[in-house]
């Protein structure tokens, strides 16, 4: 208990200190929400993945999915590499950073307004991200309190407190330059404890084979009667595994809290490197993280899913480690959970700030005060994030996954067409962008209200939200077809930011020599 507390205290000291030491570069709006628009290759990379992976992955999806499909669900990490990790980088990162600096915009709702000219999609943007990132921001302290419970004996309720109130401290403090030096910290802590975890878990099982020859031998009749199906290639249900790779890896590109690390983004090297680090990151992170899940059946005898749930599986699994390593995976936990708070809650409060508040509702808003409003305003988000994850705690929706998936399929399916299209494609129209809204909002609502109408593929939300997201890229262009086109000049002004001519070394591009 002891090695415990300690490791605990200098974990939250270091964070805080951080932030404390990073506030001189949070003092106007550029600083606080971008860090300038200066941050690094290895900060972006970090920041990016921190962001995506959180104890909502380590716990609920790794947990759930591994249940479900065995070994299989690995390919969920290797999609969160390859799709949600190098794709988007290689697809959206440059892009975003040129385009975004060009029309002068630090959030993505600001994007949308000024892109497609509309200061109403930009508000409509801004409450769709208000509404959808609470459940999100408050599902990430539900795994966290299962670990918590296991290692302490504490209750659910401090160590939500605890951990609110200490990740609120250094984002207020620090802006985003804190959050990315903590999020490199909390990374590095992630990458040594998600590979210290999978040792220590298959060394307690015989070893790799040993474990892989004992789920081969699990069978479930409720599930499917193929013999060795949970240590099958795809597993028992390749089609629902699909829906989770899409929605796991797709999603990133249309969510607020993603997409904005490209905008602060330091150079053309820094993306080249950013991409293989970010992709690194997360073959081992997310690719760990399933693959430790999906050896969740072999621990079958001590795992009740009916009476505690999935997100049982992977505490259970972990409750017999040493009490050195479960300090490790607290704490990994720990820094997976506060990492993707910090960049939430900092995405809600500069969206809410600069695209709702400013100009429409406050008039006139200096730098200084926008500051102390998205300061406020993150205050306001942990509070909120707080109190949801307490009553979420004490009813009876006990599953990670489904408040994670219904955010991501919302924000993701409503942002990634309209984002994707603004940055490559000059015929996007605004109209199109308000059906992209409209639509994803609406089938994500209506799933939490009225799931037994859908159809049974798309009754959960993990599908819905895929679906949302694949049906928003063809919406797009159809809608757009099909209504008026965009101002020219607007559109011309737009792209221009890509037309400019810039100097590279020889090493890069040959020059034309006569």
């Amino acid at each position: 208990m002891v090695i415990k507390a300690v490791m605990l205290l200098v974990f939250f000291g270091v964070m805080v200190g951080i932030g404390l030491y990073c506030r001189k570069n949070a003092t106007d709006v550029n600083g606080f929400v971008l860090g300038g628009r200066s941050v690094g290759p290895w900060l972006t990379a970090f920041a990016y993945g921190t962001s995506y992976f959180s104890a909502v992955v380590f716990v609920g999806y790794a947990g759930q999915f591994g249940w479900k499909y065995g070994i299989a669900a690995t390919w969920a990490g290797i999609g969160n590499a390859l799709l949600g990790s190098l794709l988007a980088w290689v697809v959206l990162g440059r892009r975003t950073r040129i385009m975004t600096q060009h029309l002068n915009s630090a959030t993505m709702p600001e994007f949308f307004g000024k892109r497609f000219g509309s200061t109403s999609l930009k508000i409509a943007a801004s409450i769709i991200i208000f509404i959808f990132l609470i459940p999100y921001t408050a599902s990430l302290y539900n795994g966290l309190s299962r670990l918590f419970g296991m290692a302490f004996d504490i209750d659910y309720s401090v160590c939500v407190i605890v951990m609110a109130i200490l990740t609120g401290i250094y984002v207020i403090a620090g802006g985003y330059m804190a959050t990315a030096i903590n999020d490199f910290i909390q990374g590095i802590i992630m990458i040594f404890g998600i590979c210290a975890v999978i040792f220590a878990v298959l060394h307690s099982q015989g070893g790799f084979l040993a474990a892989l020859k004992g789920l081969a031998e699990i069978s479930d009749p409720a599930v499917s009667d193929a013999p060795g199906v949970f240590a099958s290639f795809f597993g028992p249900d390749p089609i629902n595994l699909l829906g989770v790779v899409i929605l796991t890896s797709l999603g990133t590109w249309g969510l607020p809290q993603m997409v904005q690390k490209f905008y602060a983004i330091k150079s053309e090297k820094s993306i080249d490197t950013g991409t293989v680090i970010s992709t690194l990151f997360a073959v081992i992170v997310a690719g760990g993280c399933y693959f430790l899940g999906g050896f969740g059946r072999l621990f079958s005898d001590k795992i009740d899913i009916a009476a505690n749930g999935y997100d049982s599986v992977i505490p259970t699994m972990l409750s017999g480690l040493p009490d050195l390593l479960l300090a490790v995976v607290v704490i990994l936990v720990l820094s997976a959970s506060m990492s993707t708070l910090s960049s939430l809650v900092l995405t809600s409060s500069s969206t809410l700030t600069l695209d709702l508040l400013k100009g429409h509702v406050i008039k006139d808003m200096d730098e200084k005060r926008q500051v102390f409003i998205m300061r406020c305003l993150i205050v306001v988000f942990i509070v909120i994030s707080v109190i949801l994850a307490i009553i979420q705690y004490k009813s009876s929706v006990t599953f990670i996954a489904q408040l994670m998936g219904v955010s991501w399929g919302a924000l993701a399916g409503a942002f990634l067409a309209p984002f994707l299209y603004g940055l490559y494609w000059k015929k996007a129209t605004k109209a199109a962008c308000w059906v992209s809204f409209l639509f994803s909002t609406i089938v994500m609502i209506a799933n939490i209200f009225v799931r037994a109408s859908f159809p049974t593929l798309l009754q959960s939300p993990i599908n819905a939200g895929a679906f949302c997201m694949i049906a928003g890229l063809i919406i797009v262009p159809v809608v757009s077809l099909v209504t008026p086109k965009p101002n020219q000049k607007l559109v011309d002004d737009a792209f221009s930011c890509y037309e400019e001519k810039v100097l590279v070394p020889q090493s890069q591009a040959l020059g034309e020599h006569k």
